[in-house]
């Protein structure tokens, strides 16, 4: 079984849903509101652990309410949370509307997550132990900085989301194998509009880049094959598309893990996020293993 180590953020998603994301001055009736376990890093941790991986976190939680409530449900969901540290500080939060298309607009609040600026003790040798490390960028860089380069000198797979974008240092590039990056953050790393142009552009900057489309599936690029491969998402009827790119994402790194070659990887991965924008919430919706096998041979 493969071991994935994720460095990232746990926040606590207050999900609203209404008509569109309010805009300036205007006041908005909403249908109802949810208040859900999330975060990039526990949301890729959680979706990794019900496809079938073994997970450890790496993070923060507060010591307000929320926390216990985060780390719970990392544990339940499988994910081993003896690196999730609790600071003395509020638990992160996010703040989401989800419209009537399943599109969502979010504002986060780092809370303790901001406290994780670097490795503590044990985090590196949790890190050599992984087969795959991964990163996004809702912690403070150093830490993520820290992380890559843990992962370069022990030789594990390192894969950068890089959400919400921020400049990305040369040294983390340097330190990435995998990126995979949106639509809005591939344009905005590379000033190409077009997506399969973007995803031969993220190739001067890592080996391998994915670019993902939503419903239109992913792109997939690498330095030895720079013509982009166009990977179909599965049809579906979408009702929420909070947290399928960490879905996506934590599958993806389960199947890699496995030894899977990366077409099939592909697939199953957005067979993953097809289910998960099928349902409301963000580490709620994450499908498990059965479910996604089912998808994939369908």
């Amino acid at each position: 079984m493969t071991h994935i180590v994720v460095l990232g953020s746990t926040n606590m998603d207050l999900i609203t849903y209404a008509p569109h994301p309010p805009r300036p001055g205007e006041t908005l009736t909403g249908r109802e509101s949810r208040t859900t376990p999330g975060g990039k890093g526990a949301n890729q941790a959680i979706a990794a652990a019900r496809a079938g991986a073994t997970v450890s976190m790496i993070g923060a939680v507060g010591t307000d309410p929320h926390g216990p409530h985060l780390r719970t449900a990392l544990d339940q969901a499988g994910v081993n949370t003896d690196h999730l540290r609790t600071m003395n500080t509020p638990s992160g939060t996010a703040h989401i509307v989800v419209d009537d298309t399943g599109g969502s607009a979010i504002v986060v609040i780092p809370g303790a997550n901001g406290t994780v600026d670097h490795l503590a003790p044990g985090d590196e040798t949790l890190i050599a132990s992984a087969d795959t490390l991964l990163l996004q960028l809702e912690i403070p860089m150093p830490a993520v900085l820290a992380g890559a380069r843990a992962a370069r000198a022990h030789g594990v797979r390192t894969i950068l989301t890089p959400s919400p974008l921020h400049p990305l240092p040369p040294e983390l590039l340097a330190a990435t194998d995998l990126l995979v990056a949106g639509e809005h953050e591939a344009t905005a790393l590379t000033g190409r509009p077009d997506s399969a142009d973007a995803a031969r552009e993220l190739l001067t900057l890592v080996p391998e880049a994915i670019v993902t489309l939503g419903a239109a599936g992913v792109l997939y690029a690498t330095r030895t094959a720079p013509d982009p491969l166009t990977v179909p998402a599965p049809r579906t009827t979408p009702v929420d598309s909070t947290a399928a790119g960490d879905t996506f994402v934590g599958a993806l790194a389960t199947a890699l893990g496995e030894g899977r070659p990366m077409h099939e990887s592909l697939r199953w991965a957005t067979a993953a996020a097809s289910l998960s924008v099928e349902r409301p919430g963000a580490s709620a919706s994450m499908p498990y293993r059965q479910e996604i096998e089912e998808r994939h041979t369908a």
